[in-house]
C-alpha cells in the first residue's frame, strides 16, 4: 500500500514584521519612520518587501540624483573599488583633485574641502567664519528663521527652528536668527561680534521658500559693506535641483548684477553623491586658504571611491542635460500643482519652488484630517503612500517633491494623477 505523505505546510514569511523587529531591538529610535519596508529600486521607483511599487518623488530627501540602481553609479563604484577605496588625506589622489576642479568650474574661483555629509560641510563653514573673524573677536553668525543646517550641536544652534533644539540646551553660542528674505532685518541685527550671514538659497525643511533676487544681491552688498562673510547652504537646493548647478544661479538669472554674484562659502552634499555619502564646501578665492594645515580635517572625506562616484554623476547630468530636465519638467509639475490649488482651494493653498524642488502647501483646517491629531502634511503623505507615491513632509502643512533629476515625463504625469486623485477625494 502506497504511503500517503501529507504536503508540507506553506512557509509563511512576514518580512515586514521581522525587519521591524530588528529595528525595534537594535536601532536607536531617533527617527519617526513611515510604515514601509523597502527592499529595492530602479530609476524613480522603489519596491517594498511585499512587492508593492512606489513612485519615488522624494529621492531619499533630494539625494538620489540619478534615481535608484543607476548603472553609471554601480560602474563607478566597481571600477574605483578595484583601484583605491581609501588612503586618507595624507596623500594626493586624482579623483579628489578632479572633483574639486569640476565644482570650482561650476561655481567660481576658489577651493573645495570634502567631508561626508551636509552637516559636516556646514561645520566647516562655521569654522571658516570663526577663523576669519578670530583676530578681531568676531564669531557670531546670523542665520534665518525656518532654516535648517544639520543635526550637530552647532548645526541645531544655527537652525532657525525651535523643534530641533528641544532637549539639547544650552545651545552653542554664536548664532542668532533673523527673518528670511528681509534685508532690513539683517542690517538691523548686525552687532560688533557678527562675522557672517548664512542662508539657504531655497529653504527646504522650512517649507520650500526661495530667496528673492533682491535679498541675495542685498546681502552680498551688505556683507561687503560690513566686512562679513556671506555663506550659503546648498545641501538640499544645490546640484542642479533648481535647474542650475546652484540655486543662486537660477534665482539670479537675467537679473542685473546677478552674473557677478558669488557667496564667500557654499556647502554641498545630498545629490552630490547620488546616495553615496559625500559632502563638500567651496570657499571663494580671497578666503580659500584661511583653513591651513591642522585647522580642519576628516578621516573619510574625499575618498577616491566617493569622488569617483560624484564625478560620474556630474558626467551623466551633463551628458543627459538633466539640469534642463529639472527646469522644464519641474516647471510643468509646478504649473500642475498650481492648477490643483485653483481647482481645490479647500485642500491646496499654494505651490512654490524651482525645478525639482517643489512645495505643495495645504490649506488650513481640512475637514478630512480633523479626526487625527497628526499634522496635515503627515496625513497627506501617508495617504499618498497608499496610492503608491513617496513624498517628503516639511513642517505641518507642506509636502515636498524632490524627484530624481532623470525623472521621466510619464512618471511626472503619474505622480500628478495620483496627487490629484487624492486631493479630489479629500475635497
Amino acid at each position: 500500500m502506497k504511503e500517503i505523505v501529507p504536503a508540507p505546510p506553506a512557509i509563511v514569511r512576514n518580512d515586514y514584521e521581522s525587519i521591524r523587529e530588528l529595528f525595534t531591538k537594535n536601532v536607536v529610535p531617533s527617527y519617526g519612520r513611515f510604515e514601509i519596508v523597502l527592499s529595492h529600486g530602479a530609476g524613480s521607483h522603489v519596491f517594498d518587501v511585499a512587492g508593492k511599487r512606489y513612485l519615488d518623488l522624494g529621492s531619499g530627501i533630494a539625494v538620489c540624483s540619478l534615481g535608484h540602481a543607476h548603472p553609471a553609479i554601480t560602474e563607478a563604484l566597481v571600477e574605483q573599488s578595484k583601484k583605491l577605496i581609501h588612503v586618507s588625506n595624507l596623500y594626493f589622489t586624482e579623483p579628489q583633485g578632479r572633483l574639486a576642479a569640476e565644482l570650482v568650474k561650476r561655481i567660481g574661483p576658489g577651493k573645495c574641502f570634502f567631508a561626508n555629509s551636509g552637516a559636516e560641510a556646514n561645520e566647516g563653514l562655521f569654522k571658516l567664519a570663526r577663523k576669519f573673524g578670530h583676530d578681531e573677536g568676531r564669531f557670531e553668525i546670523l542665520t534665518a528663521t525656518n532654516s535648517f543646517h544639520g543635526r550637530t550641536l552647532a548645526g541645531i544652534a544655527a537652525t532657525g527652528q525651535e523643534k530641533v533644539k528641544k532637549g539639547f540646551e544650552p545651545m552653542m553660542p554664536g548664532f542668532r536668527h533673523i527673518p528670511y528674505n528681509d534685508l532690513a532685518a539683517a542690517r538691523a541685527a548686525i552687532s560688533p561680534a557678527t562675522v557672517a550671514i548664512m542662508i539657504e538659497g531655497v529653504q527646504g525643511e522650512g517649507g520650500v521658500t526661495p530667496a528673492t533676487p533682491e535679498y541675495l544681491l542685498g546681502l552680498r552688498a551688505l556683507c561687503d559693506e560690513k566686512k562679513l562673510l556671506l555663506l550659503m547652504d546648498g545641501v538640499q537646493c544645490g546640484h542642479y535641483r533648481t535647474g542650475r548647478f546652484q540655486s543662486f544661479q537660477r534665482i539670479l538669472e537675467g537679473v542685473p548684477g546677478g552674473e557677478t554674484f558669488l557667496p564667500d562659502g557654499l556647502s554641498m552634499a545630498k545629490s552630490l553623491g547620488g546616495g553615496f555619502p559625500i559632502g563638500a564646501f567651496w570657499v571663494r578665492a580671497p578666503f580659500a586658504d584661511l583653513l591651513g594645515p591642522g585647522t580642519h580635517a576628516t578621516t573619510f572625506g574625499g575618498t577616491p571611491l566617493a569622488c569617483a562616484v560624484a564625478l560620474r554623476i556630474l558626467a551623466v547630468i551633463e551628458e543627459e542635460k538633466l539640469g534642463d530636465q529639472a527646469r522644464e519638467l519641474g516647471g510643468w509639475l509646478k504649473t500642475e500643482l498650481e492648477r490643483l490649488g485653483k481647482a481645490y482651494p479647500g485642500v491646496v493653498k499654494s505651490a512654490r519652488g524651482l525645478g525639482f524642488m517643489l512645495g505643495l502647501e495645504l490649506a488650513e483646517n481640512i475637514p478630512a484630517f480633523a479626526a487625527s491629531d497628526k499634522p496635515a502634511a503627515l496625513q497627506f503623505v501617508n495617504r499618498l503612500h497608499t496610492a503608491g507615491v513617496l513624498t517628503i513632509p516639511a513642517g505641518t502643512q507642506v509636502i515636498r517633491l524632490l524627484p530624481a533629476l532623470n525623472l521621466k515625463p510619464q512618471e511626472a504625469a503619474e505622480g500628478i494623477d495620483k496627487i490629484e486623485a487624492l486631493v479630489k477625494s479629500i475635497a
